[in-house]
């Protein structure tokens, strides 16, 4: 039911019609949050991400005109525009219905309502969402779902949906992390060769003598232990679509016989003086800095000239926005299900927690610490004290080139670390910090922590 994993705000100035309304909604959505003071609606939907937000159009008793509703929506549109909004009023105003409606208003609804008909607008919004992210927000195969609603992920969509149908090779750039496997399928099972194999070679961790074994083959006796006739990656790959990863760690010395293989079409396995003819799509992916493939001393241009048709940059999470409550709650019923555990609801400050990670191993971090908090917990809400951060990420990426010298960074850095290590306790923290409990909240307020 896509009512069990939304995310709802209702505004209303009348505590009964909150009242009703969390009643309804409680026992069949994630969360559902109440709020009387509309002045509130700006700090409510910057802290949490909700999928509809039913708003009252009249909170001055004196004056109904709705548009006080009107101006609300527009701020919310404004700073949420993604968000469905529901308008309520109890005066039948076909005309400010209609105003509304070409404001951004997804549907519009009349006091006193009716339970059913509430649900079933609710419902056919959040129907229409999923359709539509499944249309345009997502590249979809029989195994993968590639989840981001941001403006970088769209702008990634767009190319893969252009790239995808060609037979254009393309280097796919982004740290570790980040989702470049999921891509390099996407544009396989997106494209006219996906009923042919798509074969994936981790080239990076391929040595010297194995390099040309794997990708071209070899024929029987080509050397000690080559007892029988074996084809290389590319022959497998013939009609379908080869993908390199970690293109960027091989050698200038590897990087001269793929170009030859690459230029002529054919490979030539070992022990062997009979060419292959080979018919592939080529991806590659590498997490290296574009600025250092261009490096002719660590990686040759005619190479990535050649694989380099199109490229397709994927974005770290911490500049993916709203995608991190989407793809949380895509993992946490993912692992709900694996682990057969009850469905999950998010406290208030869950996510509030997650957005404030930097995530230096991206949506691979993510999966990890989602897939230990919902193992580790006992109940069905998750709480900020079910976040772990990972040390290993941490102290793997973070260099003295990286980290800010400014000394509130520095004191803020020192706050999170020690926290995070006491899982929340503000007096142990206060204690290993050497302040009091007093002098630490004061500086939770000053960072906003």
């Amino acid at each position: 039911m896509v009512l069990k994993n939304a995310s709802i705000l209702v505004i209303d100035d009348d505590a009964d019609v909150l009242t009703a309304l969390r009643l309804l909604l409680k026992p069949l959505v994630n969360n559902v949050i109440t709020e009387k003071n509309p002045s509130n609606i700006t700090s409510q939907i910057e802290k949490d991400d909700y999928d509809i937000i039913i708003l009252d159009m009249n909170f001055n008793g004196l004056v109904n005109t709705g548009n006080e509703g009107i101006f609300w929506l527009n701020k919310i549109k404004k700073q949420k525009p993604e968000t469905s909004v529901i308008l309520m009023t109890a005066y039948a105003d076909i005309d400010l219905a209609i105003r509304g409606l070409k404001e951004g208003a997804s549907d519009f609804l009349m006091k006193p309502w009716e339970n059913s008909k509430i649900l079933e607008t609710i419902t056919s919004i959040l129907s229409k969402k999923k359709s539509n992210s499944v249309k345009s927000k997502s590249l979809n195969s029989s195994s993968i779902e590639i989840i981001g609603e941001s403006d970088v992920m769209q702008d990634v969509f767009v190319k893969l949906r252009k790239v995808a149908p060609t037979d254009a090779n393309v280097l796919i750039l982004g740290e570790n992390g980040t989702g470049k496997d999921l891509i390099a399928r996407a544009l396989h099972d997106n494209s006219n060769r996906k009923d042919k194999p798509f074969i994936k070679v981790d080239v990076g961790a391929l040595t010297s003598s194995l390099f040309e074994s794997e990708l071209f083959g070899y024929k029987k006796g080509a050397f000690t232990d080559a007892r029988e006739d074996r084809e290389g990656r590319f022959e497998a790959a013939n009609e379908g679509t080869l993908f390199l990863d970690e293109i960027g760690n091989i050698t200038l010395g590897q990087q001269v016989r793929l170009l030859t293989a690459l230029q002529n079409r054919q490979v030539t396995p070992l022990g062997s003086n009979q060419a292959i003819d080979v018919d592939i799509r080529l991806i590659c992916a590498t997490n290296l800095d574009p600025t250092t493939l261009a490096d002719e001393s660590k990686f040759r241009k005619d190479l990535i000239y050649r694989i380099n048709t199109v490229d397709i940059i994927v974005p770290p999470l911490r500049d993916r926005g709203t995608d991190i409550t989407e793809l949380s709650r895509h993992f946490v019923a993912l692992y709900a299900e694996k682990y057969n555990k009850n469905s999950f609801t998010f406290d208030s400050g869950f996510i509030s927690k997650l957005k404030k990670h930097d995530f230096p191993g991206n949506v691979r971090e993510l999966q990890y610490i989602l897939e230990r908090a919902v193992i580790m917990t006992d109940g069905n809400t998750l709480k900020p004290d079910d976040l772990v951060f990972s040390s290993i990420e941490r102290s793997t990426t973070k260099t003295p080139e990286n980290t800010s010298l400014n000394l509130d960074d520095i004191e803020k850095n020192a706050i999170l670390t020690v926290l995070e290590k006491n899982k929340g306790n503000v007096s142990k923290s206060a204690k290993e910090l050497g302040i009091t409990r007093a002098a630490l909240y004061r500086r939770l307020e000053k960072y906003e922590l």
